[in-house]
């Protein structure tokens, strides 16, 4: 999976020198963190926010021809860290069934495994094509997935509020237009000109990928409408 700008990713700190912290990510590219990126104000102890082992979720500000990752974990906000670690959290439960079943091969498959891909998106695609994880790792994916099938599978949610107004005449017919396309999302009113967008998936990635397409679409549509759109950040 190729790595973006704006991406949240979760890394582990390496060493702190001077005012920039190096990390590795979980793939184990580097990446480093400016004083200014830590934390918004005066820092008086970079240590209050990230110790060397810990691990962070911090957001992919630019990526060098070398390959260099600059990051920011000020700009990550509550909500995107709690989706990073729950997806983290996912792949650990992924990983523990797999030593359950194949003990010292398990390393091995997991590095085939992210040759290719994630491993939640590749146990997400399992479930509808069991055939992936067999030809991986043969008779013993069918202890695999009784196990998986036991499980109760928990739905991602992304969800984000939105600020969406016309001073147009017709105005709430408008809004209507505007949030009456056919996605598939959940559309919540809470009050004058706010609401939130909902999406759910079984994969958290996948659910704050139809919410951000969806996203443009509102944005597109409130464009073309003359009326006013933002994305109310918390």
């Amino acid at each position: 999976m190729e790595l973006e700008l704006g991406d949240n990713v979760l890394c582990t700190v390496e060493r702190i020198e001077g005012t920039t912290v190096f990390v590795t990510l979980d793939d184990g590219k580097e990446g480093s963190i400016a004083v200014y990126e830590i934390a918004p104000g005066r820092i008086r102890n970079l240590r209050d926010y990230v110790v060397p082992k810990k691990k962070i979720v911090c957001k992919i500000l630019r990526i060098s021809e070398r390959g260099n990752f600059e990051l920011s974990l000020r700009r990550v906000t509550a909500k995107e860290k709690k989706e990073v670690l729950d997806r983290y959290n996912q792949e650990r439960a992924y990983t523990s069934i797999m030593k359950k079943v194949l003990g010292d091969k398990t390393e091995k498959v997991i590095e085939k495994i992210k040759a290719e891909d994630s491993i939640s998106d590749f146990f997400i695609e399992v479930k509808t094509n069991p055939k992936k994880l067999e030809k991986l790792v043969g008779k013993d994916a069918e202890k695999i997935l009784e196990i998986l099938n036991v499980q109760k599978t928990k739905r991602a949610v992304a969800k984000k509020e939105i600020s969406l107004k016309s001073d147009l005449p017709n105005g709430i017919e408008v809004i209507k237009k505007v949030l009456g396309s056919d996605f598939k999302a959940e559309v919540k009113y809470l009050a004058a000109g706010r609401y939130t967008i909902q999406t759910t998936s079984d994969d958290i990635k996948k659910a704050s990928v139809m919410l951000r397409e969806i996203l443009e679409k509102i944005e597109k549509k409130a464009r073309e409408n003359k009326a006013e759109f933002s994305i109310r950040e918390k």
